[in-house]
């Protein structure tokens, strides 16, 4: 009775684990994205305006976020800390699709637009702003648990 229990145990925790490879998904995980409210830089109201001033996130989830610039104002979308901490597939912008290891800064010296396509790797509160505007309420933050 003793060596039935001593196999049963090895052989239950094989049978648990057949089938177990099916329960991860399938493809790129990176190319499955969730948009996320567009970003707007200036509105009618206000140069200074920022439509978003959080995103909530989740590591290992795919997102994409689209940067709209007014043109009331030159604006250097930055974070700096999150570039650090998301696995950066592609942007988007003015019909060129651009593949690096990083983003610095997006420059918007007119009105404009440019996605973004990313996986966060590492939970944190990151800051986003327009360079040089953080005091005019030109700040967020993105929120990665």
């Amino acid at each position: 009775m003793r060596i039935a229990k001593i196999l049963l145990l090895p052989l239950l925790l094989i049978v648990s684990l057949i089938g177990v490879d099916s329960l991860h998904a399938e493809g790129d995980l990176t190319r499955r994205t969730i948009a996320l409210p567009d970003l707007r830089l200036g509105d009618a109201d206000s140069d200074y305006a920022m439509s978003q001033h959080e995103y909530q996130l989740e590591t290992g989830k795919a997102y994409q976020l689209k940067i709209i610039a007014s043109g009331q104002k030159e604006y250097a979308f930055q974070a700096p800390e999150l570039a650090t901490a998301i696995y950066l597939r592609k942007v988007e912008a003015g019909g060129v699709e651009i593949k690096a290891v990083t983003l610095t800064e997006l420059e918007f010296e007119d009105a404009g637009e440019a996605e973004i396509f990313f996986v966060p790797i590492k939970p944190g509160k990151f800051r986003f702003y327009a360079k040089g505007l953080e005091h005019k309420g030109m700040l967020g933050y993105f929120v990665v648990k």
